[in-house]
Protein backbone atom coordinates (compact mmCIF):
# COMPACT_ATOMS: atom_id res chain seq x y z
CA UNK A 1 0.00 0.00 0.00
CA UNK A 2 2.94 2.40 0.52
CA UNK A 3 3.71 2.83 -3.07
CA UNK A 4 -0.62 2.65 -3.96
CA UNK A 5 -0.64 5.49 -1.77
CA UNK A 6 2.12 7.70 -3.79
CA UNK A 7 4.96 6.85 -1.31
CA UNK A 8 3.52 9.30 1.24
CA UNK A 9 2.63 7.10 4.43
CA UNK A 10 4.68 8.12 7.48
CA UNK A 11 6.11 11.48 8.12
CA UNK A 12 8.19 13.33 5.61
CA UNK A 13 12.06 13.07 6.39
CA UNK A 14 14.57 15.91 6.06
CA UNK A 15 16.46 13.79 3.46
CA UNK A 16 14.87 10.39 2.25
CA UNK A 17 18.06 9.39 1.08
CA UNK A 18 18.92 5.65 0.91
CA UNK A 19 21.79 3.50 -1.18
CA UNK A 20 23.13 0.12 -2.14
CA UNK A 21 25.69 -1.44 -2.98
CA UNK A 22 26.20 -4.98 -5.73
CA UNK A 23 29.63 -6.91 -5.23
CA UNK A 24 29.70 -9.98 -7.71
CA UNK A 25 31.39 -13.11 -9.40
CA UNK A 26 30.05 -14.97 -11.96
CA UNK A 27 31.78 -18.19 -13.85
CA UNK A 28 30.32 -19.36 -17.25
CA UNK A 29 30.96 -22.66 -18.13
CA UNK A 30 32.13 -22.72 -21.64
CA UNK A 31 34.48 -19.54 -21.68
CA UNK A 32 36.46 -20.04 -24.58
CA UNK A 33 38.15 -17.09 -26.79
CA UNK A 34 34.84 -15.81 -28.03
CA UNK A 35 32.92 -15.76 -24.95
CA UNK A 36 35.96 -13.92 -23.10
CA UNK A 37 35.75 -11.13 -26.10
CA UNK A 38 32.31 -10.86 -25.77
CA UNK A 39 31.92 -10.88 -22.06
CA UNK A 40 35.79 -9.85 -20.24
CA UNK A 41 34.35 -9.45 -16.63
CA UNK A 42 33.55 -13.40 -16.67
CA UNK A 43 35.44 -14.83 -13.50
CA UNK A 44 36.18 -11.72 -12.07
CA UNK A 45 34.81 -9.73 -9.16
CA UNK A 46 33.15 -6.91 -9.63
CA UNK A 47 31.19 -3.79 -7.90
CA UNK A 48 28.15 -4.80 -10.39
CA UNK A 49 26.30 -1.62 -9.19
CA UNK A 50 26.21 1.39 -7.08
CA UNK A 51 23.14 3.43 -6.29
CA UNK A 52 21.84 5.93 -4.44
CA UNK A 53 17.70 6.68 -4.06
CA UNK A 54 15.88 9.34 -3.20
CA UNK A 55 12.26 7.85 -2.22
CA UNK A 56 9.34 8.78 0.25
CA UNK A 57 7.21 11.70 1.01
CA UNK A 58 7.20 15.23 -0.70
CA UNK A 59 3.80 16.12 0.49
CA UNK A 60 0.19 14.72 1.98
CA UNK A 61 -0.15 13.63 -1.78
CA UNK A 62 3.05 13.53 -3.67
CA UNK A 63 5.79 10.93 -2.93
CA UNK A 64 8.89 10.35 -5.49
CA UNK A 65 10.61 6.90 -5.79
CA UNK A 66 13.99 7.88 -7.85
CA UNK A 67 16.91 5.64 -8.36
CA UNK A 68 20.38 6.86 -9.79
CA UNK A 69 22.95 4.28 -10.69
CA UNK A 70 26.56 3.59 -11.49
CA UNK A 71 27.17 0.52 -13.28
CA UNK A 72 30.25 -0.49 -12.31
CA UNK A 73 30.69 -2.95 -15.83
CA UNK A 74 30.16 -0.43 -18.34
CA UNK A 75 31.61 2.55 -16.17
CA UNK A 76 28.56 4.29 -16.61
CA UNK A 77 26.36 6.58 -14.24
CA UNK A 78 22.87 7.17 -15.16
CA UNK A 79 19.01 7.36 -13.91
CA UNK A 80 17.54 4.03 -13.27
CA UNK A 81 13.82 3.80 -11.96
CA UNK A 82 11.90 6.61 -11.43
CA UNK A 83 8.33 6.73 -10.53
CA UNK A 84 6.48 9.76 -9.27
CA UNK A 85 3.10 9.98 -8.30
CA UNK A 86 0.27 11.97 -6.63
CA UNK A 87 -2.08 9.98 -4.73
CA UNK A 88 -5.66 10.31 -3.02
CA UNK A 89 -8.62 8.85 -1.38
CA UNK A 90 -12.24 8.73 -1.97
CA UNK A 91 -15.67 6.69 -1.63
CA UNK A 92 -17.53 4.64 -4.49
CA UNK A 93 -20.69 2.92 -3.38
CA UNK A 94 -19.35 2.98 0.09
CA UNK A 95 -15.84 1.71 -0.35
CA UNK A 96 -13.04 3.13 -0.50
CA UNK A 97 -11.15 4.06 -3.97
CA UNK A 98 -7.28 4.97 -3.93
CA UNK A 99 -6.82 6.64 -7.04
CA UNK A 100 -3.56 8.01 -8.04
CA UNK A 101 -1.40 9.37 -11.21
CA UNK A 102 1.71 7.90 -12.07
CA UNK A 103 4.64 10.15 -14.28
CA UNK A 104 7.63 7.04 -14.98
CA UNK A 105 10.70 5.84 -16.74
CA UNK A 106 10.31 2.00 -17.22
CA UNK A 107 6.90 0.36 -18.28
CA UNK A 108 5.79 -1.46 -15.14
CA UNK A 109 8.19 -0.17 -12.72
CA UNK A 110 4.93 1.02 -11.06
CA UNK A 111 3.20 -1.74 -10.99
CA UNK A 112 2.26 -3.35 -7.40
CA UNK A 113 2.79 -6.86 -8.33
CA UNK A 114 6.53 -9.02 -8.25
CA UNK A 115 5.27 -10.69 -11.26
CA UNK A 116 6.49 -8.18 -14.11
CA UNK A 117 9.72 -8.15 -15.67
CA UNK A 118 10.68 -5.06 -13.62
CA UNK A 119 9.95 -6.23 -10.21
CA UNK A 120 10.21 -10.25 -11.28
CA UNK A 121 12.89 -12.80 -10.58
CA UNK A 122 15.92 -12.87 -10.89
CA UNK A 123 16.54 -9.60 -8.63
CA UNK A 124 19.46 -9.75 -10.20
CA UNK A 125 21.65 -11.53 -12.26
CA UNK A 126 25.33 -11.72 -13.92
CA UNK A 127 26.62 -8.67 -15.95
CA UNK A 128 29.04 -10.68 -17.49
CA UNK A 129 26.74 -13.30 -18.24
CA UNK A 130 25.28 -14.51 -21.86
CA UNK A 131 21.74 -14.04 -22.56
CA UNK A 132 18.95 -14.94 -25.27
CA UNK A 133 18.81 -12.54 -27.62
CA UNK A 134 15.01 -12.14 -27.71
CA UNK A 135 12.59 -10.21 -25.22
CA UNK A 136 9.12 -8.59 -25.58
CA UNK A 137 9.64 -4.79 -26.01
CA UNK A 138 7.89 -4.06 -22.51
CA UNK A 139 10.53 -5.85 -21.41
CA UNK A 140 13.45 -3.43 -23.21
CA UNK A 141 11.79 0.34 -22.68
CA UNK A 142 13.67 1.04 -19.05
CA UNK A 143 14.82 4.54 -18.92
CA UNK A 144 13.80 5.39 -22.57
CA UNK A 145 10.45 6.29 -22.35
CA UNK A 146 8.21 8.47 -20.05
CA UNK A 147 4.92 7.11 -19.45
CA UNK A 148 1.91 9.09 -17.43
CA UNK A 149 -0.93 7.31 -16.36
CA UNK A 150 -3.74 6.77 -13.72
CA UNK A 151 -4.69 4.38 -11.92
CA UNK A 152 -7.23 2.89 -8.55
CA UNK A 153 -7.58 -0.16 -6.44
CA UNK A 154 -11.49 -0.19 -5.51
CA UNK A 155 -12.06 -1.76 -2.17
CA UNK A 156 -8.24 -3.27 -2.40
CA UNK A 157 -9.87 -5.77 -4.47
CA UNK A 158 -9.90 -4.41 -8.23
CA UNK A 159 -6.79 -2.72 -9.37
CA UNK A 160 -6.29 -0.95 -13.13
CA UNK A 161 -4.42 1.28 -14.53
CA UNK A 162 -4.05 3.31 -17.84
CA UNK A 163 -0.71 5.07 -19.01
CA UNK A 164 0.65 6.42 -22.62
CA UNK A 165 4.43 5.88 -23.07
CA UNK A 166 6.23 8.66 -25.33
CA UNK A 167 9.98 8.88 -26.26
CA UNK A 168 11.29 11.03 -23.33
CA UNK A 169 12.60 13.84 -25.25
CA UNK A 170 12.57 17.58 -24.59
CA UNK A 171 11.02 18.16 -21.31
CA UNK A 172 10.97 14.50 -20.63
CA UNK A 173 14.74 13.95 -21.03
CA UNK A 174 15.71 14.08 -17.06
CA UNK A 175 13.77 10.61 -16.86
CA UNK A 176 17.02 9.40 -19.13
CA UNK A 177 19.32 11.10 -17.45
CA UNK A 178 23.07 9.68 -18.28
CA UNK A 179 21.62 8.02 -21.56
CA UNK A 180 21.96 9.23 -25.21
CA UNK A 181 19.09 10.50 -27.10
CA UNK A 182 20.51 8.41 -30.38
CA UNK A 183 20.73 4.94 -28.04
CA UNK A 184 17.17 4.72 -26.56
CA UNK A 185 13.97 3.61 -28.53
CA UNK A 186 12.20 6.09 -30.06
CA UNK A 187 8.79 5.96 -29.92
CA UNK A 188 5.78 7.40 -32.56
CA UNK A 189 3.34 9.69 -30.34
CA UNK A 190 1.29 8.20 -27.34
CA UNK A 191 1.30 4.36 -26.77
CA UNK A 192 -0.85 2.96 -24.45
CA UNK A 193 -0.63 0.41 -21.54
CA UNK A 194 -3.07 -0.77 -19.57
CA UNK A 195 -3.51 -3.07 -16.16
CA UNK A 196 -6.16 -4.92 -14.81
CA UNK A 197 -5.83 -7.07 -11.81
CA UNK A 198 -8.47 -8.99 -9.36
CA UNK A 199 -6.93 -9.98 -6.09
CA UNK A 200 -8.11 -11.28 -2.60
CA UNK A 201 -6.29 -11.79 0.92
CA UNK A 202 -7.79 -14.00 3.66
CA UNK A 203 -7.05 -15.52 7.39
CA UNK A 204 -6.24 -12.23 8.94
CA UNK A 205 -3.68 -11.58 5.47
CA UNK A 206 -1.36 -14.75 5.78
CA UNK A 207 -2.80 -15.70 2.73
CA UNK A 208 -3.47 -13.52 -0.36
CA UNK A 209 -3.66 -14.29 -4.46
CA UNK A 210 -3.81 -12.56 -7.59
CA UNK A 211 -4.58 -12.81 -11.39
CA UNK A 212 -4.20 -10.23 -13.46
CA UNK A 213 -3.53 -8.70 -16.92
CA UNK A 214 -1.87 -5.94 -18.91
CA UNK A 215 -0.95 -5.08 -22.54
CA UNK A 216 1.18 -2.11 -24.78
CA UNK A 217 0.52 -1.50 -28.11
CA UNK A 218 3.71 0.62 -29.31
CA UNK A 219 5.08 2.40 -32.87
CA UNK A 220 9.04 2.02 -32.58
CA UNK A 221 10.42 4.03 -35.17
CA UNK A 222 13.44 2.29 -36.60
CA UNK A 223 16.20 4.15 -36.35
CA UNK A 224 15.81 5.99 -33.37
CA UNK A 225 17.79 9.40 -34.82
CA UNK A 226 15.18 9.84 -37.06
CA UNK A 227 11.73 9.97 -35.81
CA UNK A 228 9.75 10.56 -38.83
CA UNK A 229 8.47 7.82 -41.57
CA UNK A 230 6.86 4.49 -41.22
CA UNK A 231 7.27 2.39 -38.02
CA UNK A 232 7.61 -1.05 -36.69
CA UNK A 233 4.11 -2.13 -34.99
CA UNK A 234 4.30 -3.94 -31.61
CA UNK A 235 1.44 -5.53 -28.94
CA UNK A 236 2.60 -7.20 -26.08
CA UNK A 237 -0.50 -8.92 -23.82
CA UNK A 238 0.46 -10.75 -21.09
CA UNK A 239 -1.51 -12.75 -18.11
CA UNK A 240 -0.14 -12.93 -14.42
CA UNK A 241 -0.86 -14.51 -11.26
CA UNK A 242 0.52 -14.92 -8.11
CA UNK A 243 0.23 -15.90 -4.38
CA UNK A 244 1.96 -15.28 -1.04
CA UNK A 245 1.52 -16.89 1.93
CA UNK A 246 3.22 -14.83 4.96
CA UNK A 247 3.77 -15.72 8.78
CA UNK A 248 6.07 -14.52 11.05
CA UNK A 249 8.28 -17.55 10.30
CA UNK A 250 7.39 -18.71 7.07
CA UNK A 251 7.19 -17.09 3.55
CA UNK A 252 6.02 -18.45 0.42
CA UNK A 253 5.30 -17.14 -2.48
CA UNK A 254 5.12 -18.70 -6.21
CA UNK A 255 4.46 -16.11 -9.59
CA UNK A 256 3.37 -16.55 -12.90
CA UNK A 257 3.71 -14.26 -15.89
CA UNK A 258 3.27 -14.83 -20.03
CA UNK A 259 4.01 -12.13 -23.02
CA UNK A 260 2.86 -12.87 -26.25
CA UNK A 261 4.42 -9.64 -28.46
CA UNK A 262 2.98 -9.05 -32.06
CA UNK A 263 5.10 -7.43 -34.27
CA UNK A 264 4.55 -5.64 -37.51
CA UNK A 265 8.06 -4.59 -39.52
CA UNK A 266 8.27 -1.90 -41.24
CA UNK A 267 8.19 -2.16 -45.10
CA UNK A 268 11.77 -1.41 -45.26
CA UNK A 269 12.49 -3.86 -42.38
CA UNK A 270 15.98 -5.90 -42.48
CA UNK A 271 13.90 -8.95 -41.57
CA UNK A 272 13.07 -12.24 -43.37
CA UNK A 273 9.24 -12.40 -42.29
CA UNK A 274 6.93 -9.35 -42.59
CA UNK A 275 5.28 -9.93 -38.80
CA UNK A 276 6.55 -12.11 -36.33
CA UNK A 277 5.66 -13.57 -32.92
CA UNK A 278 7.32 -14.14 -29.44
CA UNK A 279 5.86 -15.79 -26.46
CA UNK A 280 7.98 -15.08 -23.24
CA UNK A 281 6.41 -17.66 -20.02
CA UNK A 282 7.93 -17.43 -16.37
CA UNK A 283 7.21 -19.31 -13.06
CA UNK A 284 8.60 -19.08 -9.82
CA UNK A 285 8.61 -20.33 -6.28
CA UNK A 286 10.13 -18.73 -3.23
CA UNK A 287 10.21 -20.30 0.70
CA UNK A 288 11.92 -18.35 3.29
CA UNK A 289 12.23 -19.30 6.59
CA UNK A 290 12.25 -17.04 9.65
CA UNK A 291 12.83 -14.17 6.70
CA UNK A 292 16.83 -15.09 6.72
CA UNK A 293 17.18 -18.06 4.49
CA UNK A 294 15.69 -18.36 1.47
CA UNK A 295 15.49 -20.46 -2.00
CA UNK A 296 14.01 -19.91 -5.03
CA UNK A 297 13.64 -22.09 -8.49
CA UNK A 298 12.12 -20.59 -11.15
CA UNK A 299 11.44 -21.58 -15.22
CA UNK A 300 12.13 -19.50 -18.11
CA UNK A 301 10.66 -20.18 -22.16
CA UNK A 302 11.19 -18.22 -24.92
CA UNK A 303 9.80 -18.89 -28.55
CA UNK A 304 8.74 -17.62 -31.06
CA UNK A 305 8.74 -17.14 -35.03
CA UNK A 306 12.34 -18.17 -36.75
CA UNK A 307 13.50 -14.85 -38.64
CA UNK A 308 16.99 -15.28 -40.04
CA UNK A 309 17.01 -11.16 -40.55
CA UNK A 310 16.30 -10.42 -37.52
CA UNK A 311 18.29 -13.17 -35.19
CA UNK A 312 20.58 -14.85 -37.04
CA UNK A 313 23.77 -12.37 -37.18
CA UNK A 314 26.55 -14.69 -37.92
CA UNK A 315 28.09 -14.08 -34.45
CA UNK A 316 30.04 -16.13 -32.36
CA UNK A 317 28.23 -16.83 -28.62
CA UNK A 318 25.54 -14.73 -29.19
CA UNK A 319 23.86 -15.36 -32.19
CA UNK A 320 21.42 -17.74 -33.63
CA UNK A 321 22.70 -19.79 -36.59
CA UNK A 322 18.84 -21.10 -37.41
CA UNK A 323 17.42 -18.14 -37.02
CA UNK A 324 15.15 -19.10 -34.05
CA UNK A 325 14.50 -17.08 -30.96
CA UNK A 326 14.12 -19.89 -28.91
CA UNK A 327 15.56 -20.30 -25.28
CA UNK A 328 14.57 -22.06 -22.59
CA UNK A 329 16.26 -22.72 -18.67
CA UNK A 330 15.96 -23.26 -14.96
CA UNK A 331 17.62 -20.71 -12.29
CA UNK A 332 18.23 -22.02 -8.51
CA UNK A 333 18.93 -19.06 -6.29
CA UNK A 334 19.80 -19.67 -2.48
CA UNK A 335 19.55 -16.55 -0.58
CA UNK A 336 21.26 -15.86 3.51
CA UNK A 337 20.17 -12.94 5.36
CA UNK A 338 22.59 -12.59 8.16
CA UNK A 339 20.63 -8.41 8.90
CA UNK A 340 18.21 -7.02 7.07
CA UNK A 341 20.30 -4.76 5.00
CA UNK A 342 22.57 -7.56 3.73
CA UNK A 343 21.60 -10.67 1.57
CA UNK A 344 24.43 -13.09 -0.05
CA UNK A 345 23.21 -14.52 -2.77
CA UNK A 346 24.32 -18.20 -4.52
CA UNK A 347 22.70 -18.66 -8.04
CA UNK A 348 22.70 -21.06 -10.60
CA UNK A 349 21.28 -21.07 -14.25
CA UNK A 350 20.95 -23.62 -16.43
CA UNK A 351 20.35 -23.36 -20.53
CA UNK A 352 18.09 -26.70 -22.39
CA UNK A 353 17.66 -24.44 -25.29
CA UNK A 354 19.69 -20.65 -26.26
CA UNK A 355 19.08 -18.87 -29.46
CA UNK A 356 17.31 -21.11 -31.22
CA UNK A 357 18.98 -25.09 -30.54
CA UNK A 358 20.18 -27.18 -27.39
CA UNK A 359 23.47 -28.04 -29.55
CA UNK A 360 25.63 -25.56 -31.91
CA UNK A 361 23.22 -23.06 -31.28
CA UNK A 362 25.42 -20.37 -32.97
CA UNK A 363 26.36 -22.15 -36.06
CA UNK A 364 30.03 -22.09 -34.80
CA UNK A 365 30.00 -25.75 -32.01
CA UNK A 366 28.41 -23.58 -29.07
CA UNK A 367 26.02 -25.80 -26.87
CA UNK A 368 23.03 -24.21 -24.77
CA UNK A 369 24.51 -25.76 -21.50
CA UNK A 370 28.06 -23.76 -22.29
CA UNK A 371 25.97 -20.61 -21.08
CA UNK A 372 25.38 -22.21 -18.03
CA UNK A 373 26.26 -19.80 -15.40
CA UNK A 374 26.90 -19.81 -11.36
CA UNK A 375 26.62 -16.61 -9.80
CA UNK A 376 27.98 -15.15 -6.68
CA UNK A 377 26.36 -11.61 -5.15
CA UNK A 378 26.59 -9.49 -2.06
CA UNK A 379 23.68 -6.64 -1.94
CA UNK A 380 24.27 -4.37 0.88
CA UNK A 381 21.57 -1.21 1.47
CA UNK A 382 22.35 1.63 3.54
Amino acid sequence: MFKLNGYTLGPRLAFPMAGMVQLSYSQTRGAGTSFTQNFPQDREAVIQQVSLFYNGKLSDHVGIFSQLTYDGVEHHTSIDNVDLRYANHLKLAGHDLLYGFTLHNNPQVQDVYNTVSTWGFPFASSPAANAPAAAPLIESLGQQVAGMGAYAMWRNTVYGEMTVYRTSNHVFSPLRLGIERDTAAALDGYNPYWRLAVQHDWDGGKHSAMIGTYGLIADVFPDNKLLTGPTDHFRDIGIDAQYQYITDRHRISGQLNYTRESVTWNPDAQTSNHTDRLHAFRAKATYYFEKKYGVNLASFRIHGTADNGLYNTGDAVTGSGNGSPDSAGTILEFNYLPRRDIRLTLQFTHYSKFNGASRNYDGQGRNASANDTVYLLGWFMF
